[in-house]
């Protein structure tokens, strides 16, 4: 009897799966021989290193002898490191060796080739490939299109070849459960096997089911700016993660992770894509928030939250005011005003000592003014210290032979005393000698303060030289090309200038500070850096994203985002990209689209961009679910029974819920209320949280790049969402749910949902 394809691709499966398993023994002997060797050097390290001081060339034998020993250890630890990494990529192979198979004839060749596709590559002779690693060249002939003639890149430039059989596994520990034939990239009936699933607390690989479009992102390599617009569930995220992993693959030994950044829109969302590029056999990525990168860089200043961004509640001046902050033009005013710096206007602060002015601000402004024209910032602030720095080597031997001096040394205990002779030899050619060395090196100390202050540039004011940049704003632009007038400008620096005396400052004047700043101490930026990527553009500034590109000079971007789900600016996808054109070479920036949701059914996906007006292109993807439902209760207490009801019929049905609330003091209410009804629920109170199993609760704000099987949107009433300005955030909250979004609203619904056809949903009215 002959076997079907599934049993044919099963054998050949069961019999890679065993060679895998012998690779996993050998790679655990590897493990164990240099864990042994490492404990071997370590027990045999006191026998090989002979401690002898007593002469310079001994010391030198002692400090050879210990290096020797070091590097030994190191290449153990290497070794170990290696053989631990490989058979932890054994093991997820063990489980699912390869998703998919390609048969291909080259251009001469007699015959069609054979190639296995997963996560990783795997041989068992050097030149044998049993399965090759999705991200070799070979394998994007899988992502790139149908069947017939398909070009591909190899490092030796395009190959051409014809492609006869597209073939997609679904596997489970070894098991092929269902083959798919396709001449497609991804056939839609695996892709609804995959999407079908249920969600969890940590995002998963895409690689068997990446798009073509998606690819098109992961395997770029020649742009200096990808920017990818991409709907909600549109997989852009998830590419971008496969897109690190290509590089660090494509790369290798010329990039690793360190080099790769990621901003995202929150520490929550970090954690939710942790485990993401180690599934796929490579370190994480540096990850941090804009938030945490001005933080860190402004520890003396409390730098205004996600939670207080969110809720702050400007005016229209405030608003004209904040825009023109955000824009390229006063990133560009910002420049002007740097130069304007070289010739004067500089704000400096004195260097104390004892309570009184050591060095006045007056000296240090006259002293940078005193060099040249020719002088840059970088220059003139490296020449001001270094000039500081002599005065002050001049005033240690006048110090030293103060009285005040004097007295304090004689006052000193033997310990103080012995702490001050340090390493140096006690044989001094008489008592005057000695005194003259020691109280030197006492003043020596005590201006150490004075020298941390000048090294590290603590006279500059930096606060006071940032007012007067805004203060002098009306001088480097047109403030009415923003709709202010200069009265209404002042207004607001005012507002700015109480709260940094308040010892606060808000991201959108963070971004022009630290810019400020840099132009002043003259920073390169990070070189190292080779990889940015930033996620949920469409929050970020103009100015801020001149800010990054500054801080990172060497590297080459890669922005994306869906600019439907713009919070906290109202960037349009024509805007952002005109902003971008200035910074980024045009014929170095690839643009790529993705237009269709796959995180949501096609029901959510059609109600959620009814919600939108002229918002960005969504294609729902074919895949049924149920209607959303609207209720309308007559009050919150019956609200809040609802809900319970629709988190119990959530659990029957296995699916994991988020309830996303507007505000903060929402989600805290709202989670004690469903506690007393003893509903066991997570508040998520801040960015810095985990997330964790079971139903959570979380504010708005912190909701983006997640996905969960239920969203219930809480209390979508007129009085909480009726301003136009707030469509994208509603949006956003509907486009989390994967299969089931349920609304509720105590009171008339918002507005903002008037224009939904009501075929798009249930309606529960309860008034």
């Amino acid at each position: 009897m002959s076997l079907t394809i599934k049993q044919k691709e099963q054998r050949r499966m069961d019999e890679v799966v065993a060679k895998i398993k012998q690779a996993e023994k050998k790679s655990q002997a590897n493990i164990d021989s240099a864990g042994k060797d490492q404990q071997a050097i370590m027990n045999d390290f006191k026998n090989n290193v002979r401690i002898k001081t007593g002469t310079y060339s001994g010391m030198m034998e002692t400090s050879l002898t210990v290096r020797q020993q070091q590097t030994m250890l190191q290449e153990r630890e290497n070794n170990w490191r290696q053989a631990t990494r490989q058979l932890d990529v054994l093991q997820r192979l063990e489980k699912t060796p390869y998703f998919a198979r390609i048969d291909f004839q080259e251009n001469g060749e007699s015959k069609p080739e054979s190639v296995y596709i997963g996560l990783s590559s795997f041989t068992d002779t050097p030149d044998h490939f049993l399965i090759y690693d999705w991200r070799a060249p070979i394998s994007s002939i899988y992502y790139e299109g149908g069947l017939g003639q398909v070009s591909y890149e190899t490092p030796d430039g395009r190959q051409n070849v014809e492609l006869t059989l597209k073939r997609q596994f679904m596997v489970e520990d070894g098991t092929i459960l269902t083959v798919f034939d396709t001449d497609e990239t991804v056939g839609d009936q695996m892709l609804l096997e995959v999407l079908d699933e249920s969600s969890d607390t940590k995002m998963k690989s895409i690689v068997s089911t990446i798009q073509k479009e998606q690819n098109k992102i992961i395997r770029d390599t020649k742009s200096d700016l990808l920017f990818v617009q991409g709907a909600a569930g549109s997989g852009k995220t998830s590419a971008v993660l496969q897109r690190v992993a290509f590089l660090l693959y494509r790369y290798r030994g010329n990039l690793n992770s360190s080099q790769v950044i990621l901003f995202s829109p929150n520490q929550l969302f970090n954690d939710y894509i942790n485990e993401v590029l180690p599934e796929l056999g490579e370190q994480n990525m540096v990850q941090m928030t804009f938030y945490q990168y001005a933080k860190r860089r402004v520890p003396r200043l409390h730098v205004e939250t996600l939670q207080e961004r969110f809720e702050e509640s400007n005016d229209e001046q405030e608003r004209k005011a904040k825009n023109l902050k955000d824009s390229l033009s006063f990133f560009k005013a910002t420049n002007a005003y740097a130069d304007f710096l070289n010739s004067n206007g500089m704000h400096f602060k004195n260097i104390m000592f004892h309570g009184k002015p050591f060095f006045s601000k007056e000296q240090i402004k006259e002293i940078y003014y005193s060099f040249n024209s020719n002088y840059n910032l970088r220059n003139r602030l490296a020449a001001t210290r270094e000039f500081l720095l002599k005065k002050l080597s001049s005033k240690v031997n006048r110090e030293a032979r103060t009285e005040r001096v004097q007295k304090a040394v004689q006052d000193l205990g033997q310990d103080e005393l012995n702490d001050l002779y340090g390493d140096h030899p006690r044989n001094f050619a008489n008592g005057d000698k000695e005194i003259t060395f020691l109280t030197k090196e006492y003043v020596t100390r005590e201006f150490q303060t004075i020298k941390r202050a000048i090294t590290r540039n603590r006279f500059i004011n930096i606060n006071g030289q940032y007012v007067h940049f805004l203060r002098h704003l009306p001088d480097l632009l047109d403030l009415s090309e923003f709709g202010l007038a200069e009265n209404e400008w002042q207004k607001t620096v005012e507002k700015t200038i109480a709260t940094m005396k308040n010892g606060s400052i808000s991201v959108t004047d963070v971004t022009a500070y630290l810019y400020l700043f840099d132009q002043i101490i003259g920073k390169r930026g990070d070189l190292e850096m080779r990889q940015v990527f930033i996620d949920e553009i469409q929050d970020y500034s103009a100015y801020q994203l001149a800010l990054l590109k500054e801080e990172f000079p060497r590297a080459k971007f890669t922005m994306l985002g869906d600019l439907n789900q713009s919070i906290f600016t109202q960037e349009s996808s024509h805007s952002l990209l005109n902003e971008l054109s200035t910074m980024f070479e045009p014929d170095k920036t690839q643009v790529v689209q993705l237009t269709k949701s796959y995180r949501s059914t096609q029901q959510i996906t059609d109600f959620s961009k009814d919600i939108l007006h002229n918002g960005e292109k969504v294609e729902a993807f074919d895949r049924a679910g149920d209607l959303p439902t609207v209720t309308v209760d007559s009050n919150e207490q019956r609200m809040v029974q609802d809900v319970a009801t629709q988190l119990d019929r959530n659990k029957e049905d296995k699916m994991t819920t988020a309830i996303i609330t507007k505000s903060l003091q929402e989600t805290e209410e709202l989670t004690a209320n469903l506690k007393e009804l003893g509903q066991s629920v997570t508040a998520i109170k801040t960015e810095n949280q985990r997330l964790v199993p079971g139903t959570i609760i979380v504010p708005s704000y912190l909701a983006k790049g997640l996905e969960f099987d239920a969203i219930i949107v809480w209390n979508a009433n007129e009085a909480n969402y009726h301003r136009e300005d707030e469509r994208q955030l509603v949006y956003t909250i509907c486009s989390r749910a994967m299969h089931r979004l349920n609304i509720f609203s105590a009171g008339k619904l918002t507005p903002l949902m008037a224009d939904i056809p009501t075929e798009r949903y249930e309606l529960i009215d309860r008034l």
